[in-house]
């Protein structure tokens, strides 16, 4: 080794329990709607832009400089989904955009689904509990997609229900000693 490197021990805390915990907390609260049991209000929204956004945007900076660039990628994605599923909300409450149509919103889901699909092939050789992670979102994103497709609003009560469970994945995924 040559007398004049300097290698930098990285000290910086393991973002994933605020990633995870972003998107798990806002996932939980946005089905509670889903499901039926709560109105959609600007407590969703603030939490889909500040945690489930931010939060997760920050994470996923964290974790690329940690040099982990599938949790950049999945963090900062699933950061940038819940902003944008926010402002697509709040566009057209302001004025500045036509609400889109329910096809729309269903093309939307199911996009995020075949993402969180094949996301879910990156997590094939690391822990169950980030499999679970991915194969459940896929599933959820599909079921809300199929709700907007189809007009059926039983599909997205079914993922309402699922995602609002206790067993919500990436909460209980996001130990903060990970």
């Amino acid at each position: 080794m040559d007398s004049n490197e300097i290698t930098i021990k990285d000290t910086t805390a393991n973002p994933a329990p605020l990633g995870l915990m972003g998107f798990g907390m806002t996932t939980v609260l946005l089905n509670l709607h889903n499901a039926g049991l709560i109105p959609l209000s600007s407590m969703i929204l603030a939490m889909g832009l500040c945690y489930g956004g931010l939060g997760q945007v920050i994470a996923g900076v964290m974790e690329w400089k940690k040099r982990n660039t599938f949790g950049t990628l999945a963090f900062t994605s699933y950061g940038l989904f819940w902003i944008s599923l926010a402002i697509m909300l709040l566009l057209p409450k302001m004025g500045w955009a036509a609400a889109p149509d329910k096809a729309s919103v269903g093309a939307y889901l199911l996009l995020w689904g075949c993402f969180t699909f094949l996301m879910f092939f990156g997590t094939l050789r690391t822990n169950k509990a980030l499999m679970t992670v991915f194969g459940s979102l896929t599933i959820l994103f599909w079921l809300l997609a199929a709700g907007d497709l189809s007009g059926e609003e039983v599909f997205t009560r079914i993922a309402g229900w699922k995602a609002s469970s206790l067993d919500c994945p990436p909460c209980t995924s996001a130990s903060p000693r990970s």
